[in-house]
């Protein structure tokens, strides 16, 4: 690390926070954070266990009658300040982002941007949390219906987005009037870390937001999720982890919000704009490296196009600097580890041993230090290879192609999946057909990013439950109580 480096990793917190107090593991425990670009140790933090998880749920279940009693405005003052103090410090928030997580700096610096604008969004929406009055239909009383907190939260944010999937939790939690107990990724638990004390700074009482780092997230969350004060449980993450703690929340009939994997469709059909198509599929392929629940996972294109549709984004990819991603330029940064460096490697081999050929790439990068794998591109995928099926998490695109628009569909929605789904179309007859009959939670049509604060993010089937953003992201954390009035 150069002097700088070091300056951002030491001015973040290093201890769980627990009640407002910043403090060590209670067995003194600690873990290294990882430079993947390196993978070198950039610092230590508490490893905490289960006592340390349940002092923390003991914290925000003291705080959570005095912070439900706040009004509204307060709430959302505290995160309209985090907002504003997150924009203030995004050039430093971005490089502590690349330094624990690896993507290129410009795209940590939008990341930081649009962390921040989920608490400017839920500022907003704090004050328009409503209920309803209404005369009985027989006249003989009124309905009354209010919106409460649902209380505790236990928030589990994943490592590829490592302060945007904790903003999109944590600001409608205090809009809602919720404490909560927050478990950031091992790998990445730096930026949570540095929310937590801006979160301080803007005047969140001690109490409602409490962070335990963990290498050991079964021993410390399981107790939590049998404990009855926690009431309610969101995670993002993969399916499996996800499948598991749903059976958990079962005995305490806890709330859920579930954000799991994807295995995204890119159709490119034979009338595309081309040019936006290819321009599209860099965005849904590349961004965060590929290691995003929304990255298009496969690339279902018209027969008639697919020659010069993979000639074209092979040539977009092979464009891009690969490196260490605080180096000026550089636009594809490391993989998060070796496991996942691997993982990418054994679905490529797969895929080239069923026949597969790689226009692009298609080998582990041995000239640098740290988990890099290099933009790829596959034609000819077999159609049972493992990266149709699997999330790959990394920068390969495999090419497949279709002679209709009734295959192109049935390909697509032929996966356990459906977070979303990419069309690239100039019919709007077709556009509508492919938004209606695509089996996801989102459609780009023709766009290569869907996510933004104001929309509501989530998918069906193994995707997951419930939706986080717009105006449905508050709606997790509120119930609705009814008065029956005989008035």
């Amino acid at each position: 690390m150069d002097k700088r480096e070091r300056l951002v990793v030491e001015h973040v917190p290093k201890g769980l926070l627990i009640g407002g107090r910043w403090q060590p593991a209670a067995s003194a425990a600690e873990f290294e954070v990882e430079d993947p670009s390196l993978a070198t140790p950039l610092c230590a933090v508490p490893d905490a266990g289960a006592e340390d998880g349940l002092a923390a749920l003991a914290a925000a279940g003291e705080a959570q009658p005095g912070w439900a009693a706040v009004p509204p405005r307060e709430r959302g003052d505290i995160l309209r300040r985090a907002y504003e103090e997150l924009i203030r410090r995004q050039d430093e928030l971005a490089l502590l982002m690349t330094l624990e997580m690896g993507k290129p700096v410009a795209e940590s610096r939008g990341e930081v941007g649009y962390a921040a604008e989920f608490f400017r969004w839920f500022s907003e929406e704090a004050v328009r949390i409503d209920g309803g009055w209404q005369t009985a239909p027989d006249g003989g009383g009124r309905i009354w219906t209010m919106r409460e907190p649902v209380g505790p939260a236990l928030l589990i944010t994943p490592w590829n987005f490592p302060m945007a999937m904790g903003t999109r939790k944590i600001g409608p939690a205090v809009a809602a009037g919720c404490t909560m107990v927050v478990k950031p990724a091992h790998q990445t638990p730096l930026s949570m870390l540095a929310l937590a004390g801006i979160l301080q700074e803007a005047g969140l009482p001690d109490g409602v937001l409490n962070v335990v780092t963990t290498t050991r997230p079964a021993e410390v969350c399981e107790p939590l999720l049998r404990d009855g004060r926690i009431r309610k449980l969101s995670f993002t993450g993969s399916t499996a982890v996800g499948r598991r703690l749903l059976a958990r929340s079962a005995d305490q009939v806890l709330r859920t919000s579930m954000e799991l994997g994807g295995n995204a469709p890119f159709i490119v059909c034979a009338d595309a704009d081309l040019d936006k198509a290819v321009s599209g599929a860099v965005t849904a392929k590349m961004r965060n490296i590929g290691e995003a629940c929304t990255a298009a996972n496969r690339l279902y294109v018209h027969a008639s196009l697919a020659e010069e549709f993979t000639g074209r984004l092979a040539e977009r990819l092979a464009a891009l600097p690969v490196g260490r991603g605080t180096e000026p330029g550089i636009q594809v940064g490391p993989l998060i580890d070796a496991a996942a460096r691997r993982k990418v490697a054994d679905l490529v081999d797969d895929a080239r041993r069923g026949g597969a050929r790689a226009v692009l790439g298609g080998e582990p990068v041995d000239d640098l230090p740290g988990y890099f794998y290099p933009p790829t591109v596959l034609a000819d995928v077999p159609p049972d290879g493992r990266l149709l099926r699997e999330e790959i998490f990394g920068p390969v695109a495999p090419v497949v192609t279709f002679e209709s628009d009734d295959e192109a569909i049935a390909l697509a929605n032929n996966t356990v999946h459906g977070l979303v789904s990419y069309v690239f179309t100039e019919s709007l007859r077709g556009a509508l057909r492919y938004a209606e009959s695509l089996e996801a939670g989102m459609i780009g049509l023709n766009k290569g990013l869907v996510s933004t604060p104001a929309a509501p993010f989530g998918g069906i089937k193994h995707s997951g439950l419930g939706r986080e953003g717009g105006r449905l992201g508050i709606e997790e954390f509120l119930e609705t109580k009814y008065v029956a009035l005989d008035a």
